[in-house]
């Protein structure tokens, strides 16, 4: 087995800081590390090599000092090391990184390609899809666990998605991008660094690989950053004495109810922090295409929020909305979006056709081919995430994922949102491709109307490849899913908890306010549900009208997946938590004494809602 892990070298994000001055990400002094889910891939390919032969071979792109990086994974187990190294890649994007990286790879016949499921900076997982699609290589991606069956030359990969877990087998060749579970974290030794010292590693310049200014750097790069934003988010940040727990607690409740708890709704949801202004006449005619997806057999609702957006844009400045909807089409599904205000809908029928990744790049290319948008729009799905980068590989389009709201500038580009170096920081990026492409996080934008006229519904007769990967195994929780995109109330808990043993007070209150639970990354990294309840920048985004967080930190990596929340009343013993200081309504006490007085006085005043009703 021959295989390469292509790696990234990236600033501890914990030592990140933005000057607010001069709207610049300081880095000065900010130590760099090999970024986590590289290293997982490294692990996993290391102890492929020693069960089945072979050879390692480490692949990066960056500047001089990222040979440091190449040792560390070299001292992990690597055999030698490919370093691109060259003045002509600065200003890379994730296209033109997996152009340079994809002509290192096609030099040698690698069995496997393994990559992060996403640098831990810029928090893409573009660059694996794409080099799978330069490569015309079958793709998995966010393996949580990969075997190789030598014999008949697959992958076989288990891996999360939003609905649940699914194992599918690949041939080999194949690209697959490790998540955080792929392999036991482990540490290098000083005879291991010492003996890395002796290991090859063979510089690549732009020219050895027979790339020119038009492929990478800043002239190949179709997207590139325009501007920082500070990530603060704007709460009425109420902190309640706690002197008096009773009394807190009371006062907490009166908010619930004032907001509409248990009654009429009176708290609206966040807008989010989109301008209209700008671009005039520079987007009149153009159209957006939004993809649409499903979950058990309805229509996520994170794409009535991409047509909404799309339907604004068309009302300020011009232009159409089409809607894309490709694979199974039921009647429900058509008629949901033909209602939903767009203009047109494009059915690509094929029934008992599954969300998987070539089959739909292939026919959202042909319909970009075909119909010739201006901006096309995804959601930050799991399938969003493998289908975008493949589709803007094969296209060579400028693509932006994982954006948190879409704003249009005074040249009439919609200019994307997107978090990065660990949410610190927004930053807007645009697109020197026509269309333009983004993947948008579900819950960031508010969803369409139901009163809309019905769109036209044009019949798209478009064949489909046959897909080289194959699914046999998935269990899904898609009713848990829909419920967490769609709850008025979420109640979400961290690891201050305690143990999974305390989650059924945490049940108990969700139950009683009619909410679902969400929690933290550190939690479902512990096992104690399912990381589809995980919300955050790794993690799944909501707009309920009221959030309970309880015993969590509150750290901006959380707080950026509920940022549209109505009211957030958060539960911490530190007064100094990012919690406390950035919610609605504040608690500062023991969540184990809080929380029961909280479920007593909600209990007594929704039987007492419940009685004046009657």
């Amino acid at each position: 087995m021959r295989i390469a892990v292509c790696i990234k070298q990236v600033p501890m994000v914990a030592a990140m800081k933005f000057d607010t001055e001069s709207r610049t990400i300081v880095r000065d002094g900010v130590p760099t590390e090999v970024s986590a889910f590289d290293v997982r891939a490294m692990l996993r390919a290391v102890e492929l090599k020693q069960q089945l032969g072979g050879e390692v071979v480490v692949v990066t792109m960056g500047p001089p000092q990222a040979v440091d990086a190449l040792a560390e994974c070299l001292a992990l187990g690597g055999d030698r090391a490919i370093h691109l190294c060259d003045r002509a890649f600065a200003g890379s994007d994730t296209l033109a990184t997996a152009r340079a990286l994809a002509a290192a790879l096609r030099r040698e016949a690698f069995d496997l390609i393994l990559c992060g499921r996403n640098s831990v900076d810029a928090e893409t997982g573009q660059v694996g899809p794409e080099i799978a699609e330069l490569l015309d290589l079958p793709q998995a991606t966010g393996a949580r666990s990969l075997e190789i069956d030598a014999e008949r030359r697959v992958a076989i990969v288990e891996r999360e998605t939003d609905a649940g877990i699914e194992t599918l087998e690949a041939p080999l060749p194949a690209v697959v991008t490790a998540g955080e579970d792929l392999a036991p974290e482990r540490f290098t030794t000083q005879a291991e660094r010492d003996a890395a010292k002796q290991k090859p590693i063979v510089e690549l310049s732009a020219a050895d690989l027979s790339l020119d200014d038009s492929a990478v750097g800043a002239g190949g790069s179709p997207t590139w950053v325009l501007g920082l934003e500070s990530a603060e988010d704007e709460r009425a940040r109420e902190v309640l004495p706690s002197e008096d727990l009773d009394a807190a607690v009371d006062a907490a409740v009166e908010r619930l109810l004032a907001a509409g708890l248990f009654g009429e709704w009176k708290v609206e949801l966040k807008a989010p922090a989109i301008s209209s202004s700008g671009g005039g006449d520079a987007r009149a005619g153009k159209s957006t295409l939004v993809v649409a997806e499903s979950a058990g057999g309805a229509i996520r609702r994170v794409t009535f929020e991409l047509i909404g957006r799309a339907r604004q844009l068309a009302d300020d400045h011009g232009g159409s909305v089409d809607v894309l909807l490709a694979g199974d089409a039921p009647a429900s599904a058509i008629d949901a979006l033909a209602q939903s205000g767009a203009d047109r809908l494009l059915v690509c029928e094929h029934p008992g056709l599954p969300q998987s990744t070539e089959p739909h790049a292939a026919i959202l290319s042909a319909v970009i081919e075909r119909e010739s948008p201006s901006l096309v729009l995804l959601g930050a799905t799991s399938f969003g995430r493998d289908v975008a980068p493949r589709v803007a590989g094969r296209l060579g389009l400028g693509l932006t994922g994982e954006a948190i709201d879409l704003t249009v500038d005074e040249e009439g580009r919609v200019l994307q949102h997107k978090p990065a170096f660990g949410g610190s920081v927004v930053a807007l990026i645009a697109s020197r491709t026509v269309p333009e492409m983004a993947t948008v996080r579900p819950g960031m934008l508010s969803a369409t109307s139901a009163d809309a006229a019905d769109a036209e519904v044009v019949r798209l007769d478009i064949p489909v490849p046959e897909d080289r990967v194959r699914i046999f195994a998935q269990t899904t929780d898609a009713g848990g899913v829909a419920d967490l995109e769609g709850a008025e109330v979420v109640v979400g808990f961290g690891k201050g908890i305690g143990d999974a043993s305390q989650l059924p007070v945490v049940e108990e209150l969700a139950e009683l306010v009619g909410g679902v639970l969400c929690t933290t990354r550190d939690v479902t990294d512990e096992g104690w549900v399912a990381k589809q309840y995980q919300v955050g920048m790794t993690g799944r985004a909501i707009a309920p009208r009221i959030y309970i967080a309880i015993a969590l930190r509150g750290a901006f990596e959380h707080m950026v997946g509920t940022r549209r929340s109505g009211l957030i009343l958060g539960i911490n013993r530190s007064p100094k938590s990012p919690l406390i200081k950035n919610c609605d309504v504040g608690i500062v006490g023991d969540w184990a004494v809080v929380v029961p007085k909280l479920i007593e006085k909600l209990r007594a005043a929704k039987e007492g809602v419940v009685t004046a009703d009657s």
